[in-house]
């Protein structure tokens, strides 16, 4: 499932998650963008009822639900990490299985509670999402004993989405093989 960025204003979704959608499917997995109501709170539940949804339908669907990852940039990115930690039924979804892996591109979220396994990648140029408080989650991340990887990319800026001609293209495809470690 990905989530993209906006604010919580709105969804930025032809940058921060059809593009990653469109990619992961390239790859042959099933991949879902989801289009939510604005608002941190509103956008959780609609992430919690799409996730339920899914599993609700898989089969009808012919999709396998295990080994599931979150992906977010900005916004979506505290709403992978938020459902990641705490899982859907915390925001009116049904009580789900953890996603195996969060794909977290940055945001400035920085709670760590019951993480999945989280790779995360930023700019050193984010004037939104400071690299370092990315940083200091993903160490805290390791604290606990799950596996935590980032990628901080020598000056790039805020939503650089899947980084082409940038210094961060092919971060989809480390994200991806650290995501099937994982599962």
């Amino acid at each position: 499932m990905t989530c993209a960025g906006g604010g919580w204003a709105y969804v930025g979704a032809m940058h921060d998650s059809f593009p990653h959608a469109l990619e992961l499917s390239k790859l042959d997995y099933n991949a879902f963008a989801i289009i939510y109501r604005p608002g941190e709170q509103t956008a959780c539940e609609d992430l919690a009822r799409a996730l339920t949804f899914i599993f609700d339908h898989a089969e009808e669907f012919g999709v396998d639900t295990g080994g599931y990852s979150l992906w977010g940039g900005s916004a979506g990115g505290r709403m992978a990490a938020r459902l990641g930690s705490r899982g859907a039924a915390a925001y009116g979804g049904d009580d789900l299985e953890r996603p195996a892996t969060c794909v977290i591109q940055y945001t400035g979220y920085s709670d760590v509670g019951n993480d999945p396994p989280t790779y995360s990648c930023v700019g050193t140029s984010d004037g939104i999402a400071n690299y370092r408080t990315m940083q200091n989650r993903i160490d805290a991340i390791k604290a606990t004993g799950t596996d935590a990887e980032i990628e901080v990319f020598q000056g790039l800026p805020h939503g650089f989405g899947l980084g082409q001609g940038t210094i961060a293209e092919g971060w989809l495809s480390r994200a991806v093989t650290f995501w099937e470690k994982q599962m």
